[in-house]
């Protein structure tokens, strides 16, 4: 079974809410702020109220790394601590930090989510993730080294194909000399990089990112992707609604 596969039957029991766990310390209640912990130990409390409450109709989480790295060393740890939390409650975890270069850099990127980092005889993984964001607009480059770990441990990747924000078509509308857009293009790359990890529900390990703002793309992508599993970003504050989703799922919900 593949990491896809096991993500879609937690989808399936569960429901497709992924959970964003974007945490700044101003969300946080006056009241429910402990002013004897630091403000990243506050978070991770948070963040663990957050999992316990949802973890019953949540496919997965999805933790957006800027919000910890702003808090410096004290945020990281407490992105950490929030990957292994989600994880140890049987949760599948994402790392959203759109991950993206070429060679021996997008390498070491790949070891720190999905792979492993040797030191002397031991190897350890810094921030463990079941799935990464990365940015494919680098080419094939960029995406190799994930590929290759994403393979030898499990793992999985989402793709930026079609994002949520409002400037996105300046790029990814653009239209090619054979009519396809650039997003279009970039869809099948990521069928191309995901076709020797297509699982038993038809869906590869390489996912896509198909923002939920942009519905009449995203259901031309839906239709040119079908083995490609959908993370939808852009529901409820960018404007994204049910009825913009509904173009995203196939004839299985």
């Amino acid at each position: 079974m593949t990491n896809m596969d096991k993500l879609y039957e937690a989808v399936a029991a569960r429901g497709p809410v992924c959970v964003g766990l974007d945490t700044d310390f101003s969300y946080l209640p006056a009241d429910f702020v402990d002013t004897t912990l630091t403000k990243g130990e506050n978070i991770v409390r948070f963040n663990k109220k957050l999992i316990d409450a949802t973890k019953a109709v949540a496919g997965c989480y999805k933790v957006q790394i800027a919000y910890y790295e702003m808090y410096g060393l004290e945020g990281m740890r407490a992105f950490a601590e929030t990957l292994r939390y989600a994880s140890e409650k049987g949760m599948f975890v994402m790392t959203d930090a759109k991950r993206n270069d070429i060679g021996a850099t997008a390498e070491c990127y790949a070891k720190a989510y999905l792979g492993e980092t040797a030191v002397g005889d031991k190897a350890y993984t810094a921030f463990d993730s079941h799935f990464l964001t990365v940015n494919g607009y680098l080419g094939s480059d960029g995406i190799k080294p994930f590929l290759g770990w994403m393979q030898k441990r499990d793992k999985g990747i989402f793709v930026l194909v079609k994002t949520s924000n409002k400037s996105s078509g300046e790029l990814q509308d653009l239209k090619l000399e054979n009519g396809k857009t650039v997003y279009e293009y970039m869809g099948a790359l990521v069928e191309e990089w995901g076709k020797d990890s297509i699982g038993k529900y038809g869906y590869s390990d390489v996912g896509a990112v198909v923002g939920a703002t942009h519905p009449v793309q995203a259901e031309i992508l839906r239709r040119e992707m079908p083995h490609t599993f959908f993370l939808i970003p852009g529901y409820g504050a960018q404007g994204g609604t049910a009825d913009d989703l509904k173009v995203c799922f196939d004839k299985n919900g």
